[in-house]
């Protein structure tokens, strides 16, 4: 099936199913319903067979779903079953957090840079990786055929940093600047604005209490 027939909401979903079904199999549950699911989930029943239809089902009438089955599943459609080398440029508070962040290892993305230009940070680890200056980075992404990066850098210096990442052979960015990148179709970015995320919990906050 053409992954570009699949809506958008659906894809985004995704990651929170491999979630809950993570969290199922730490429990020991081996199985559950759609409807079981969707009181965890506070989606419909009817919601979480379209959304998993698109893929093929997984399901079986009168059993459910095999946890461990469609979490591989899950995996596999979000390209996660395989490992997935990628670099952090900017090492300050938010790169050194990602870094330490071990989430991101146990699915399938691993760290095999970071880089700055503070000379003070230079030398230093985060994440169990020492920083490198950026001098450094075009020959480990081509190095390691590195096609991911996370950008944790000031919006005045992301557009040269993106360009030249792009150039080295970067694919995907995972844009922390308080900037909306424009890149090359080729090129997919994903811009995750904090702030934003914040405004919009404080509209909802109030809204409520009105």
């Amino acid at each position: 099936m053409d992954r570009k027939e699949i809506s958008q909401a659906v894809i985004q979903r995704l990651p929170r199913y491999y979630r809950y079904l993570e969290d199922l199999m730490d429990q020991g549950i081996e199985r559950i319903s759609s409807g079981e699911l969707s009181k965890r989930m506070h989606l419909t029943a009817s919601q979480i067979r379209q959304d998993l239809n698109n893929f093929g089902g997984f399901g079986q009438q009168g059993y459910g779903y095999n946890v461990a089955n469609l979490h591989d599943e899950i995996a596999k459609i979000l390209n996660i079953d395989r490992e997935n080398p990628m670099i952090i440029v900017g090492a300050g508070h938010l790169g050194q957090a990602l870094a330490n962040y071990t989430n991101f290892q146990k699915r399938g993305f691993i760290l095999k840079g970071i880089f700055d230009i503070n000379p003070e940070r230079i030398g230093k680890e985060a994440g169990g990786i020492k920083i490198l200056p950026m001098t450094e980075m075009k020959t480990l992404v081509k190095k390691e055929k590195i096609r991911l990066a996370a950008i944790c850098i000031p919006k005045s210096e992301s557009i040269k940093v993106v360009d030249d990442l792009i150039s080295y052979g970067i694919e995907g960015i995972w844009n922390f600047a308080h900037i909306d990148l424009d890149v090359p179709k080729h090129v997919v970015i994903e811009n995750v604005h904090l702030s934003e995320s914040l405004m919009r919990l404080s509209y909802r906050l109030f809204e409520e209490l009105k």
